[in-house]
């Protein structure tokens, strides 16, 4: 089996590396991943200029890997072609958990989608991190689990994997889509200049059965999602109301 793997906090990131070290017990593992940092790039795309790769200069204990000049589904893209015949897309793992609306500008959850955009199943893996990295050694062993469930029984598709800093379980989720608080935060530099944070706070608390109720309870959640945003419900709806002639 041939499982590249991509992220979107860069090919430094030590979230990468901690992926890589479990996926190679499940096959062949590649690494290709941004040279800087990407961290909710979305899916966004590199059209107006070209793309390179170069050689790593982190070592992934004989695993090949190379940087890119490019956001998270642009090494997906890139990796794919070099790499031809990739079973599964690993994204992460994620420095910052990609919970309900996050999915949204995710470049973690971008380019495993990135994955299923070409046909091929795509797993995103996110943490929590605050001042220290999060301890990889202790989440390994779900790490593994969870990629076990996914690379040889789940169906082909889309999974958003969040793990807490303590898990004690694993729990199929739904996303949660509750409404948050967007807030800009202003600052200066220290030139003088004004600056801006966008931040976000949840307007409510998470609704059971969701990912971020999962994580909230020290489960790992692992959600399947799908490329289709059409609104079914909405869709039949306005279908009744058409004329017929």
């Amino acid at each position: 089996m041939r499982i590249l793997i991509a992220n979107d906090d860069g090919i430094y990131s030590p979230g990468i590396a901690a992926l890589a070290k479990v996926a190679a017990r499940f096959g062949e593992v590649r690494v290709v991943a941004p040279d800087v940092e990407q961290s909710s790039m979305g899916h966004a795309i590199t059209a107006s200029r070209p793309l390179s790769y170069k050689k790593s200069p982190i070592v992934f204990e004989g695993i090949e890997a190379y940087r890119v000049n490019g956001t998270p589904a642009d090494c997906v893209a890139l990796g794919t072609h070099l790499w031809s015949k990739t079973d599964v897309v690993l994204s992460g793992i994620n420095m910052g958990p990609n919970l309900g609306n996050s999915m949204w500008h995710s470049g973690t959850l971008a380019a495993a989608k990135q994955g299923v955009l070409l046909g091929i199943k795509g797993i995103a893996f996110s943490t929590f991190a605050d001042k220290t990295d999060p301890d990889f050694d202790h989440l390994e062993p779900f790490v593994e689990e969870a990629l076990g469930l996914l690379i040889h029984e789940a169906d082909f598709g889309l999974y958003n994997v969040n793990l807490p800093r303590e898990p004690q379980g694993m729990k199929w989720t739904r996303q949660s889509v509750r409404l948050y608080d967007g807030k800009i935060e202003p600052g200066m530099d220290p030139m003088g200049r004004k600056h801006y944070w966008f931040t976000v706070t949840p307007l409510e608390a998470a609704e059971e059965g969701t990912d971020r109720w999962a994580v909230e309870n020290n489960y790992v959640s692992i959600t399947p999602l799908r490329l289709d945003l059409t609104n079914e419900a909405e869709l039949a709806k306005h279908r009744v109301k058409a004329p017929t002639n």
